[in-house]
């Protein structure tokens, strides 16, 4: 029995087909699997939750190398030879030496500013505290201190200048570190003159009563004074009356004049 059908070559897959009344195709190309995962990869399509993974992947592993690093350089120390390990140790032993050293040349230096500052301050004060007694003892500064007010009254007019000076003279010996008569500071080279009831005090004339500011010990300076056969007594038989007050606060501020020595001058260099 006869088919009408055109006959037609039999062909493999993959093989041309010719088309009807057109010209034969070209075979298709096969697509081979690494072709396939290439394309699969490149150009790469990264998601956001893929970009975050990689940084959080990136940050570990730098991380992981940053301590392996500072492993590596413990391990450095452990794996180190002996003789390497001595000589480090001498080297930190002399250099803590030499800090120490440093230390202590440091408080040294401290101690010798504050010893120096701490001298010169005390002599500072010293000098002040002498020029201040040599300022009392010349009647140039003024005076501040416990002593003894003592009041001569002369109404007959028969104490002579003589006297006055002994009871001066009885007050320094007692311990009298300032004295003031009547308004004149007394020193050193204080003289009285004139006669009863006309005394002048280093050519400076005073009236009656005649009154004292000693600064000293009062224990001692009253005594001083009412010893028997004393001052008091020798001013009483004058009809003089005499009268001591002790203080805690007696105040001399008459002052002298400082005077420059014409002639003397100061060794210190």
């Amino acid at each position: 029995m006869n088919n009408d059908q055109n006959p037609r070559s039999e062909q493999p897959d993959g093989g041309a087909h010719a088309a009807p009344g057109g010209p034969p195709q070209p075979p298709a190309q096969q697509v081979t699997g690494r072709q396939r995962l290439k394309a699969g990869l490149w150009p790469p399509r990264l998601s956001r939750a893929q970009l975050i993974v990689a940084v959080l992947l990136f940050g570990l592993g730098l991380g992981l190398a940053i301590q392996v690093r500072s492993t590596s350089d413990d391990s450095a120390l452990r794996g180190a030879r002996q003789e390497d390990l001595v000589r480090i140790l001498d080297e930190v032993d002399d250099r803590t030496q030499r800090l120490e050293d440093e230390k202590q040349r440091l408080e040294d230096q401290r101690a010798e500013l504050e010893n120096s500052s701490d001298q010169a301050e005390e002599a500072r004060k010293q000098t002040l505290e002498k020029e201040r007694q040599l300022g009392i003892l010349a009647g140039t500064v003024a005076a501040e201190g416990p002593g003894i007010t003592l009041t001569i009254t002369d109404p007959s007019g028969a104490v002579a200048p003589d006297m006055l000076l002994d009871a001066l003279q009885e007050l320094r010996a007692a311990g009298a570190e300032a004295i003031e008569v009547n308004g004149v500071r007394v020193v050193a080279n204080t003289y009285f003159s004139g006669e009863a009831g006309d005394v002048q005090v280093d050519g400076k004339k005073i009236d009656a009563p005649y009154e004292f500011s000693v600064i000293g010990k009062p224990q001692d300076l009253e005594p001083a004074l009412n010893i028997p056969g004393g001052v008091v007594q020798t001013l009483e038989k004058e009809q003089a009356t005499v009268l001591v007050e002790q203080s805690d606060d007696i105040v001399v501020d008459a002052l002298r004049p400082a005077q420059r020595p014409d002639y003397a001058r100061s060794s210190t260099p």
